[in-house]
């Protein structure tokens, strides 16, 4: 899809007035707008009158100082541009905002930490698809309709007074914050009065999402046996039944909290434990002790009970895949990435925070005993899955998503499960094994910006 983009050019003080647009000839014939009638100038929820004059020999925009500070443009740039003739809008962006979870105006060359790369990488794809973008955290809402504090790209990271964007992006990292009054009243403020787009904009539970897709007769196949732990005979029967079953917080991440559960030959139940060192293992007599050694726990974190799986390995580290699934530049769920990760050391789960290692899906599936039609098919196999899954996910729970990190595995006879869908996929896990200047999920971020604010 061809990308328009059109020059914004900012005109010094006393020279333009802040309720004068000027307007290229050409432009103006497009759109069939007469000079000197007033249209509404409109960059996220930004909106004012402005009185239309012509440029002769011109393709672009020009705006005074005052009205781009009003704006939040703080240098000439390529944005795209539509217009409206029923409601006499130009609407000048899209204007994205990346909702992130604190910055570091103390660190001018990386605040936001370890995530500056990736709000780079973003300020340039915008740029090079004529797109606006800017970044803010919770402590940045204030009491102003429609405006936050924000920071922007110029040549250095700036902090300024921005309208809300067209589209904000959650990426928020934390439900606590995400929770907070202030949040939830912008979110729904933004959405209600400017018609924002928000996405990714709530968190997954683990237990949510699997009650959820039970009920799609076609994806049972691909979810093992879970429950949300609440009674001593549901864990008993799962204890029994399966030589293997995971206890996960139902709100964990990045592998924290997870125990495995392994019935042995003599009765006894070995428990072994994520911890940031070597995993933890403790043995039971009985599954009575078990259970009530889990009390404490239970008090304070919900667990979601899961059958085990016999997962393929590399040479006895289990091995599953991270899918990236995003929407494109028409709203479709397209699968962007699929990386195998593989256990590190002595753990039993992947997760890259707890030593696991990446590897093409070629290359881990290559180093298993599985039939070679599997092998060939897995790719094909596992894309399909996650496609599926994140079409359920968007019908099933009441939220907008665009991003999902959704997490798979294989077992010794080649089916295909489901482990996880996180609805705020790291930055770190789902990077494609290559070094590219801008990430391919960032490309299709922006595409799927400039699409649900309208702007294709």
């Amino acid at each position: 899809m061809s990308i328009k983009k059109t020059t914004i050019q900012i005109i010094g003080s006393g020279i333009l007035q802040d309720d004068v647009l000027m307007v290229g000839e050409s432009l103006l014939r497009k759109w069939k707008i007469s000079a000197g009638h007033p249209v509404q100038l409109a960059f996220g929820s930004f909106r004012q009158e402005v009185t239309v004059i012509s440029v002769p020999r011109y393709s672009g925009l020009r705006v005074g100082s005052v009205l781009a500070r009003k704006m939040g443009i703080h240098s000439n740039c390529k944005l795209r541009v539509t217009y409206s003739r029923g409601r006499r809008t130009l609407r000048v962006g899209p204007l994205i905002s990346v909702l992130v979870s604190r910055d570091y105006p103390e660190q001018p060359d990386k605040p936001f930490g370890s995530i500056t790369l990736f709000c780079h990488e973003l300020v340039g794809e915008c740029r090079r698809q004529g797109a606006y973008v800017y970044f803010f955290t919770p402590e940045h809402i204030g009491s102003q309709p429609g405006r936050v504090q924000g920071w922007v790209y110029d040549g250095s990271w700036k902090k300024t007074v921005m309208p809300a964007g067209d589209v904000v992006n959650n990426r928020l990292t934390s439900r606590k914050l995400e929770n907070r009054t202030s949040v939830q009243h912008f979110m729904k403020e933004v959405k209600s009065q400017y018609g924002t787009t928000i996405f990714n904009e709530k968190f997954l539970d683990k237990n949510e999402v699997f009650d959820a897709l039970k009920s799609n007769s076609s994806l049972r196949k691909y979810l093992p046996e879970s429950h949300l732990l609440q009674t001593f005979d549901v864990f008993k029967k799962m204890c029994n039944q399966y030589p293997a079953v995971f206890l996960k917080p139902v709100r964990g991440s990045l592998g924290k909290g997870i125990m495995r559960i392994n019935k042995q030959t003599d009765g006894t139940f070995s428990v072994l434990s994520t911890t940031a060192g070597a995993p933890q293992k403790k043995t039971y007599t009985n599954v009575d002790k078990l259970y009530k050694s889990l009390a404490g726990k239970m008090k304070t974190t919900r667990f979601q009970l899961q059958q085990g799986l016999t997962l393929i390995d590399h040479g006895k580290r289990p091995v599953d895949f991270r899918a990236l699934v995003q929407k494109n530049a028409t709203g479709t769920w397209t699968v962007t990435s699929i990386v195998a990760r593989i256990a590190g050391g002595s753990h039993f789960v992947s997760n890259l925070a707890r030593g696991g290692t990446l590897s093409t899906v070629k290359e881990a599936l290559a180093k298993t005993t599985l039939p070679a039609t599997i092998k060939s098919n897995g790719l094909l196999s596992l894309k399909t899955a996650a496609l599926n899954i994140a079409s359920a996910v968007e019908k099933a729970i009441p939220a907008h998503f665009a991003e999902l990190g959704i997490d798979l595995a294989i077992d010794s006879t080649g089916r295909i499960w489901l482990l996880e869908v996180n609805s705020k996929p790291s930055k770190n896990d789902n990077t494609p094994l290559n070094d590219q200047k801008t990430r391919p999920s960032v490309k299709k971020m922006i595409d799927y910006c400039c699409y649900s604010a309208g702007f294709k």
